[in-house]
């Protein structure tokens, strides 16, 4: 089934998303310089990574949690 549809697999994506973004941010900020234009949407992403960290923290655990026991 496609991320789109099932919710579960969607926040799974997106916390990625966010994720791995940030990661490419601090490694390589070059990259993600550009505030505007199709880099900018994962520069957003970087920052909500960057700004929400403790909630992105806790919600990659509880969905690891939940991938692995449910």
């Amino acid at each position: 089934m496609s991320a789109l549809f099932n919710f579960h697999s969607f926040l799974t994506v997106v916390l990625l998303f966010i994720c791995t973004c940030t990661f490419v941010k601090i490694q390589f900020p070059a990259i993600l310089r550009h505030k505007t234009g199709f880099r900018g949407f994962f520069w957003k992403a970087a920052r909500i990574g960057e700004r929400l960290s403790p909630w992105v923290a806790v919600g990659s655990f509880a969905m690891g949690v939940s991938i692995l026991f449910f």
